[in-house]
Formats: C-alpha cells, sequence, structure tokens
C-alpha cells in the first residue's frame, strides 16, 4: 500500500528518513518546476527545492490537513521562498534556461525554442501575483483549492487572479506574434 503524504510527513517529523526520502521523491520535481517557472533559473529553483524541503521538516508541525493537501503546503512554501528570491534580485540577472530537446529539423527545433522562449518571457513578465497562478494552476496542474492554500487566499481570489493573469499572457503573447506580421494584426481603418 502506498503511504500518503500526510502519513510521509507524519513519519519524517519523526526521524524516519526513509519516509522522508519517499515524500522528496514524490514532490521535489512539481516544487522543482513551479519555482523554475516562477524565476527562470535553474539555479534559484534548486535552492528554493532545497530549502522548501528543509522548511518542511522545520516547519512540518505546521501542516493542516484540513486546510489542504502537503503538496499544497509546500507549494505555499516555495512562493514565499521565490518571492523573496525575486525581492532580492534584479530581473535583468535572471537567467532563461532552454531545455528543449531539439527534433531531427533544424528549422522545426529553432521555431520551436524560439516559441518557448517567448512564452516563458511572457510568463517571467507578468506581476508575481498573477504569475503564480498561472504556474499552479496551468503550468503544475494545481486545483483552485490547491492554489489558494498555497497561496493562502480564497479559491474566488484564485480564480480571478487566473482569469486576468491568462488575458494578460494572452495579450503579451499576441503582442508578440503580431511583432513580425505589423500588416495582418494591425486593425482595419475603414
Amino acid at each position: 500500500m502506498i503511504a500518503t503524504d500526510a502519513a510521509l510527513l507524519e513519519q519524517a517529523l519523526t526521524g524516519a528518513e526513509d519516509a522522508f526520502t519517499a515524500l522528496y521523491r514524490r514532490r521535489q520535481g512539481g516544487v522543482y518546476r513551479f519555482a523554475l517557472q516562477m524565476t527562470g533559473s535553474t539555479a534559484i529553483a534548486e535552492d528554493v527545492t532545497q530549502e522548501a524541503f528543509l522548511a518542511l521538516l522545520l516547519q512540518g508541525t505546521r501542516y493542516d490537513e484540513t486546510r489542504g493537501t502537503v503538496a499544497s503546503f509546500l507549494y505555499g512554501i516555495a512562493r514565499n521562498l521565490v518571492l523573496r528570491r525575486l525581492d532580492r534580485r534584479a530581473w535583468a540577472e535572471l537567467e532563461i534556461d532552454d531545455e528543449c530537446a531539439g527534433p531531427e529539423d533544424l528549422l522545426e527545433d529553432l521555431t520551436r525554442r524560439e516559441s518557448i522562449e517567448q512564452v516563458r518571457q511572457a510568463v517571467l513578465s507578468l506581476p508575481p501575483v498573477f504569475r503564480e497562478v498561472i504556474v499552479l494552476c496551468d503550468l503544475q496542474d494545481s486545483s483552485y483549492e490547491e492554489a489558494a492554500m498555497a497561496l493562502d487566499c480564497p479559491v474566488g481570489t484564485v480564480r480571478s487572479r487566473l482569469n486576468r493573469g491568462r488575458t494578460m499572457l494572452a495579450r503579451k503573447l499576441r503582442g508578440v506574434a503580431c511583432a513580425g506580421r505589423s500588416i495582418e494584426c494591425s486593425p482595419k481603418i475603414s
């Protein structure tokens, strides 16, 4: 039988290293991707992931199963760490990593990489309150309830921010697409 995250956390807090290892292996990838998509930096994402799990061990007794999942609790910790990092660093210092595996066709690969980079840049350019809901709900597939717990806000606020964030993201991406085709994208004048 597979132990739940809550059971693994409870065991880890009593010193069971194997329980902590199992929980880490289960949730590390999601926390890392969240931090990477929020910052665009592999170095920060690695640090945030390690710090989030350390904080989980130190503050795990604060986890309340009635308020949400262990994953949501972890995302909340990671969110706070990311926001502290973003406050310390200037946006210009963030490095964008490209992890796209290239297909055999070089032109297709370059086009795909450019598109991925444009989406990354658009997501990174969103204000943090909108970026975090986009990352959690759209890129990490968290439910509204899980995102609300991670962000410590009502579900309605998550939905509102997600709607506004998606609108802002669509506008930014439409602007990028239109930059190369000014005639097609410009409004028609009668």
